[in-house]
């Protein structure tokens, strides 16, 4: 608005001369005789200071939510331990992060494979020892093991018997859980 306010000034300044003439001859009345050219450039200026007046204005803007961040109800963090802690927080994370994928991806079939509780152990094994090599990630971090074993039998359950589809539900959610807090204590 500074600059328009100088432009407006300069532009006084410049035109003085004619612009006491033109109040003269207002003072009669509307002349008959104005020519097209300060009509024009009474609408050209008319027009800058809208445009700028309408650039300046620039309403407070608000950040742009996110999606909320999940609630730590489970974390990780602090239970790996030792010069391979963050390596083995992130290999569990996305062993974690694949068992509930393969859980879900499971529960769409037809006819699913993975039908009682027993099988998601079987299942966890073997993507364990299949994934690390026969490496124990718990015997390495038995911290981050016993509070995984704590939360995964609160969340999901123990029973080895037929998964409804909520048991299987709790299952996804408690694998993306821990997945989610290994990564954390992954960084």
């Amino acid at each position: 608005m500074t600059y328009a306010v100088i432009l407006a000034a300069a532009a006084a300044v410049w035109f003085w001369p004619q612009l006491v003439a033109f109040a003269q001859k207002l003072r009669g009345g509307i002349p008959k005789d104005i020519p097209p050219r300060y009509l024009l450039s009474a609408a050209l200026a008319a027009g800058v200071l809208v445009a700028f007046a309408a650039e300046s204005y620039r309403p407070e803007l608000q950040p742009m939510p996110g999606p909320p961040e999940p609630s730590p109800a489970f974390s990780l963090r602090g239970k790996f331990i030792g010069p391979s802690a963050s390596a083995d927080a992130a290999t569990f994370g996305a062993l974690c992060d694949e068992l509930a994928a393969t859980l879900e991806y499971d529960a769409s079939q037809a006819e699913p494979r993975i039908k009682t509780g027993a099988s998601i152990e079987d299942l966890r094994v073997a993507a364990r020892e299949a994934r690390l090599r026969g490496v124990s990630l718990g015997a390495r971090q038995p911290h981050a093991r016993d509070a995984v074993k704590a939360y995964l039998d609160q969340a999901a359950g123990t029973s080895g018997g037929p998964l409804s589809q909520e048991q299987r539900a709790a299952w996804v959610s408690a694998f993306r859980d821990v997945a989610r807090a290994a990564n954390d204590a992954a960084r």
